[in-house]
């Protein structure tokens, strides 16, 4: 009976800078439909991670395969099959919002109902306003209507929940839902590890680019607490 491969796996993963390490020897095995809670303090390599994991930036050593594609080899196609919020955001400062999406629909191939995917994250209302009328919290949210567009099997979330007011807390945690129900598989890297504990499955710690701890999502907290 065949079994299909890991939505996200990555051995002995490592990225250098010079003489200096980011990350190194990081190990990662996701199912489809699994979900991972990135934590650590700042600096741990936490984004290095994430970066590398989306194919922005090539390892130093290691491999990494998204969904059986060897991501070294033929980064193209894995990055069709995954999606990156980061903290950047990359938005067109003077498009409109449905301007944004309907730029990124047509650079993606992707179609799908844009406005509806701006009701979505709560953003209807402001569609035809320009990026640079919108608050930090707005334009987060206008680069996770993005992400939903693209449909992606594998979703990599860098602090999404940076920049937003409680209801947009309320927002991300109601979407991650969403895309567990859907089957996505989640790698979110967050500093509210207690919040990204309750709703994630697993857990790993980093630490000066290093793993010091991986377990169940639930005992995050406590491993951060140890090096607090």
């Amino acid at each position: 009976m065949s079994t299909s491969p890991p939505a996200v796996a990555a051995s002995a993963l490592g990225r250098a800078y010079r003489d200096r390490w980011a990350l190194a020897d990081v190990y990662i095995e996701l199912a489809p439909g699994r979900s991972l809670l990135l934590a650590g303090p700042n600096g741990a390599g936490k984004t290095t991670l994430l970066r590398l994991l989306a194919t922005a930036i090539r390892p130093t050593t290691g491999t990494l395969s998204i969904h059986g594609l060897d991501a070294r080899k033929d980064p193209v196609e894995a990055r069709r099959r995954l999606a990156l919020l980061s903290h950047r955001g990359h938005l067109y400062s003077e498009l409109s919002a449905l301007q944004n999406l309907s730029t990124a629909a047509a650079i993606s191939g992707r179609e799908g109902d844009l406005l509806g995917l701006l009701d979505r994250v709560g953003l209807h209302a402001r569609a035809h306003d320009a990026v640079r009328t919108l608050s930090a919290g707005m334009r987060k949210r206008l680069a996770f209507a993005r992400l939903l567009l693209q449909e992606p099997d594998v979703v990599l979330l860098d602090e999404p929940y940076g920049q937003l007011d409680p209801a947009g807390f309320g927002l991300v945690d109601r979407l991650i839902g969403e895309l567990q129900d859907e089957g996505r598989t989640l790698v979110l890297s967050t500093h509210l590890v207690e919040r990204g504990a309750g709703i994630l499955q697993s857990g790993m710690v980093l630490v000066d680019g290093r793993v010091t701890w991986v377990g169940p999502a639930s005992g995050t907290p406590a491993a951060m607490a140890e090096i607090a």
